[in-house]
């Protein structure tokens, strides 16, 4: 034990800092082949968060395709995604800061706009209709009355620009994918109260001579089966991924709307649609088809072949898969592995020559210091099991005393209609670096584990995820594998709301924090936007007292514990009124309180200076109200009532 210093749990030095974590949090998305190059969006901590559209050959460099002060984003559902396409006439994209679309093209000196300014629109989910001339997306009009209001559209390529309605009348739209040969177009479309994990309908329609879409008929899906990923094969078969049978598999569709499966496996061949330009699925221009799929919240990706149903399984190195693009005998995607943050990746079809373009983590980790997690299935409430990944405390420069235990730091993620990552977070490493054990929670309801485990929230949010959470420690004390007086809660929107219901109504943590997170349901209720304004519904069910029931707002009474709030001014999806009056109410009993409100941050922050702070704000709470001997931020919290 020589070369170890001593030092207890929670408190030791670490060369992770929260300024590292953030410049660790490049957010990849969206992959695409085009004239040899890979293709993908990086959101930028640094440049305050500012989404870049990257394009890269496998012997080439990364360059960026967007001038300065263009930002390719979408808000459409306010989560956004498919902010962009390519392919013969250019580079096409959504700008952030209007949200118009543009034309960048070898003809062009500068990116050209193709929609209305000042129009009050938003698109998402572009693609190029070459023989037209034309870009087919989704737009929300938020101009429109009661609105917003939802369609497809297409955007002229030549001038005169113009935008006009393609199909319109349903309350959402998605995933619009043209046929080989053009003539076809095919959609996605849900209606309230469903969301789009819930039930969605395929829709499928011709071309006209002036470009219109023929008697639109509806093909597949509806109320209770949720449809992902349309896609056609070079031959002009229809596939999508169905949920049908228990689980996100995929299916052969006929003229008719008869479905065939693949394969059957209990396994999630699909993703919860919170974001527009999802992938799990692709087509090489062979016909061969490779898929990503989940079993057990651990990623895979396959060969299939869609005559036989056979499934051969590629060997990675990677747990976590996204974003599947085969184009020409060669595979991108994005993968990450508990060892390894999610990197942008390119292989040939066989398996071979894999290679990493860019990891949103470029900075070097030493091994030494990882935390690897543990899959763990723990008894619940209800004779019912969860899920999580248990991370333990882990700094090989460090030894605890032997008859410590470390605290824990719960997590919740958001949604809550998702699930976590088993991709290197350096988040995570943040706090276990530092003796904290992390308990990274898949409560009931999260994804990747069929259709029944992923409704169990139904009816019950606010309820089995405190339970899930309260179990998953009660089985950490079991395994003396924890200090049960130390434990902290941590949460991100949906995430924030099931932290501070386990303040509410547990006593299991001694303190929490919130990050966006919903104290007041009704209050949500009124003010979300449209895409979740239903989603309510579903997850609290229909009698209304059970908002007031199941709001911490109004038992703001049962909490007992510190509480840190971190909130971005600018956000939509769960208003800064949210954490203002929950922050006000616990002042008032004389809690201790922190808040800490962004002014230019939305939903997820994005800027790495907002980052670093709200990590420093975290390990400083928890080190005050824990009492941690660690050397705290240079920026100082106001704690209210500690203070």
């Amino acid at each position: 034990m020589a070369d170890h210093a001593v030092a207890d749990y929670g408190g030791w030095p670490s060369p992770i800092s929260a300024a590292d974590v953030a410049r660790a949090g490049t957010r990849l998305g969206q992959a695409a082949w085009h004239a040899g190059r890979v293709w993908w969006v990086e959101g930028r901590p640094e440049e305050q968060g500012r989404s870049v559209v990257v394009s890269m050959a496998r012997d080439g460099a990364p360059r960026d395709e967007l001038p300065e002060g263009f930002d390719a984003r979408s808000a459409v559902h306010e989560y956004g995604g498919g902010a962009f396409c390519v392919g013969e006439p250019g580079l096409a994209f959504v700008n952030a800061a209007d949200q118009c679309v543009y034309l960048l093209s070898g003809r062009d000196a500068a990116p050209r706009r193709l929609t209305p300014a000042q129009a009050a629109a938003s698109y998402a989910d572009l693609q190029f209709d070459v023989r037209r001339r034309r870009i087919i997306a989704v737009r929300e009009d938020h101009a429109a009355t009661p609105g917003p209001a939802a369609s497809l559209v297409s955007i002229a390529l030549d001038p005169p620009a113009a935008v006009q309605t393609l199909t319109d009348g349903e309350d959402f739209f998605a995933s619009p994918r043209l046929s080989p040969d053009g003539q076809s177009l095919v959609w996605l479309t849900w209606r309230h109260p469903d969301m789009p994990w819930d039930g969605t309908r395929l829709w499928r329609a011709d071309w006209d001579t002036a470009g219109r879409l023929q008697s639109p008929c509806p093909l597949a899906g509806g109320p209770g089966e949720s449809l992902f990923n349309p896609l056609f094969a070079p031959d002009g078969r229809l596939y999508v991924v169905s949920d049908a049978s228990g689980w996100w598999n995929i299916g052969r569709l006929d003229a008719a709307g008869g479905f065939t499966p693949v394969l059957v496996r209990q396994a999630d061949f699909g993703q919860p649609q919170w974001m527009f330009g999802q992938s799990t699925l692709s087509f090489d221009d062979d016909g061969q088809l490779y898929a990503l799929f989940s079993e057990s919240g651990f990623w895979q990706m396959a060969r299939i072949d869609v005559d036989g149903g056979r499934l051969d399984i590629f060997d990675l190195p990677f747990t976590h898969l996204e974003q599947l693009r085969a184009r020409g005998g060669e595979l991108a995607f994005i993968g990450g592995s508990p060892s390894e943050a999610p990197t942008l990746c390119v292989m040939s079809a066989s398996g071979a020559g894999l290679q990493r373009l860019r990891s949103a983590s470029e900075s070097v980790w030493d091994e030494t210091l990882i935390s690897t997690p543990q899959a763990t299935v723990f008894p619940t409430a209800d004779d019912d099991q969860a899920h999580a990944l248990f991370y333990p405390p882990r700094n090989p420069r460090i030894q605890a005393p032997t008859e410590r235990r470390p605290p824990l730091l719960i997590k919740c993620h958001g949604g809550p209609t998702g699930a976590t990552s088993t991709a290197l977070d350096p988040r995570i490493q943040f706090w276990t670096s530092r003796g904290f054990a992390v308990l990274d929670v898949n409560y009931r309801g999260s994804t990747g584990y069929g259709r029944e485990y992923r409704r169990k929230l139904y009816g019950r949010w606010g309820i089995a995820d405190v339970q899930d959470c309260e179990a998953g420690v009660r089985h950490l004390i079991r395994e003396d594998l924890i200090d049960p007086a130390r434990v902290v809660i941590s949460g991100a929107s949906a995430g924030g709301y099931t932290v501070l219901c386990v303040l509410t109504w547990s006593n299991i943590a001694a303190a929490g924090t919130s990050y966006y997170g919903i104290g007041d349901l009704k209050r949500l209720l009124a003010g979300t936007h449209k895409f979740e304004s239903r989603y309510l519904g579903r997850l609290i069910g229909p009698d209304d007292s059970e908002y007031d029931a199941r709001s911490p707002l109004q038992h703001a009474h049962r909490i007992s514990c510190p509480v840190l709030f971190l909130q971005g001014g600018k956000d939509r999806v769960v208003p800064p009124d949210q954490a203002d009056t929950m922050a006000a109410a616990l002042r008032e009993r004389g809690l201790a309180v922190a808040q800490v409100t962004f002014p230019e941050e939305r939903h997820g922050f994005r800027d790495a200076a907002n980052l670093t702070r709200a990590l420093e704000s975290e390990l400083t709470f928890y080190a005050r109200v824990l009492g941690l001997d660690v050397p705290l931020p240079a920026t100082p919290l106001i704690i209210d009532n500690l203070d």
